[in-house]
């Protein structure tokens, strides 16, 4: 059996992370597949920590591959969505088997390997837009229903359901789909269609079961009656589709659109902490909130005073108000509303290969006013 050796400080610089690190309280410090530059030595100095050979990894041309492209997964997955959507256009059927035996352990293979921010930007800034969104929702669908602790047989009809929520867009004019601009009345009216096609279509499908068809029909159902199609309020809206909803809109606001540029991560988090895309489940919303913020300790942010500063403590009940530090003086954003976050630096290093795609989702970037909601999601 190897044995385990420790390696120094300056032995672990450049070699890349195969896990993630985390401090004594069980927050992550560094993300898995981080090439280790001397402001990562410094981390785990404070904290403590060393690593053995079995912790880090060569970077080069013998370079673990899974590793050092971290997207070829969901790639993979929506290339699939693709052709199973396209089938699904032409015959109004959905070949259920491919979803199940190809894109699910392609999905679950990303959420448990990539790190939070590496998985959004396999996400996003691609082309077919419709496919990637499916597989988007899927696995923020995914990655919810684990946090909030469902069993494996609901997390995997969940993320089949999250997976063909918009099926019923295959049946919607192309023209519509790909509008550059906003919908007049009349097609918006056309767009809403897609949830109850969608409905009718999983129903039809042999394999599947009345909740993943009702995730097709309430997704865009809001807690407060604000919804459609049917206007349906709290209890009314099946918790699957709470979930699908929350993914749907955090996906398609922190995505590039053919009507719309991506939002920053940490300013979509605000608004839907503020209710602007509707009244969620405020579970999953916290959920969502924690898990996020918590992934973004460590990062530098830039105030609105233009003081550089770093997050070091989410408040649980303030959690886009988070405790920062500015050399040698901490600010409690939760309770100085003078000040907030205007940007989020880059602070967590990613491979080479990888880091032109997560830089747009990945380091959330700079918070705009208003961001405009997605016109039918």
């Amino acid at each position: 059996m190897h044995k385990q050796e420790q390696l120094s400080f300056e032995q672990l610089m450049g070699k890349r992370l195969v896990r993630d690190l985390f401090n004594n309280q069980g927050v992550l410090l560094i993300p898995l597949a981080t090439v280790l530059n001397r402001s990562h030595i410094h981390v785990m100095r404070d904290h403590g920590l060393q690593l053995s050979d079995n912790d880090v990894e060569e970077v080069g041309p013998y370079a673990n591959v899974s590793s050092a492209l971290p997207g070829l997964g969901i790639d993979e997955a929506a290339g699939v969505v693709h052709d199973v959507f396209e089938q699904a256009r032409v015959s109004r059927q959905i070949p259920l088997a491919q979803l199940r035996m190809r894109v699910l352990p392609l999905i679950r293979e990303s959420v448990d390997r990539l790190h939070l921010f590496q998985l959004l930007a396999a996400l996003h800034d691609k082309q077919d837009y419709l496919s990637r969104h499916s597989v988007g929702v899927g696995a923020i669908s995914m990655l919810l229903g684990k946090w909030i602790g469902l069993p494996e047989t609901e997390l995997l009809q969940l993320t089949t359901a999250a997976i063909l929520h918009d099926i019923g867009k295959t049946q919607i004019p192309a023209e519509l789909l790909n509008k550059p601009g906003r919908l007049d009345d009349d097609e918006f009216d056309t767009m809403k269609r897609h949830t109850v096609i969608g409905f009718e279509m999983i129903r039809k499908t042999v394999g599947t079961t009345e909740r993943q068809a009702k995730v097709a029909l309430q997704h865009h159902e809001r807690i407060d009656g604000s919804g459609y199609p049917l206007g349906l309020k709290c209890e009314q809206i099946d918790p699957f589709s709470r979930i699908v909803a929350v993914a749907d809109v955090f996906h398609a606001m922190t995505s590039r659109t053919v009507y719309r540029n991506p939002s920053p991560v940490y300013a979509v988090l605000k608004q839907v902490e503020g209710g602007a895309f509707g009244a969620f489940d405020p579970a999953v919303v916290s959920v969502l909130l924690h898990k996020f913020m918590q992934a973004l300790i460590g990062y530098e942010v830039m105030l609105t005073d233009g003081t550089k500063a770093k997050i070091v403590l989410i408040h649980p009940h303030r959690q886009t108000r988070p405790l920062v530090q500015a050399d040698d003086t901490f600010i409690d954003l939760s309770q100085n509303y003078a000040l907030d976050i205007e940007q989020i630096l880059a602070n967590h290093e990613l491979p080479a290969d990888d880091r032109a795609d997560a830089a747009p989702s990945g380091d959330p970037g700079k918070v705009t006013d208003t961001i405009q909601p997605p016109e039918a999601g």
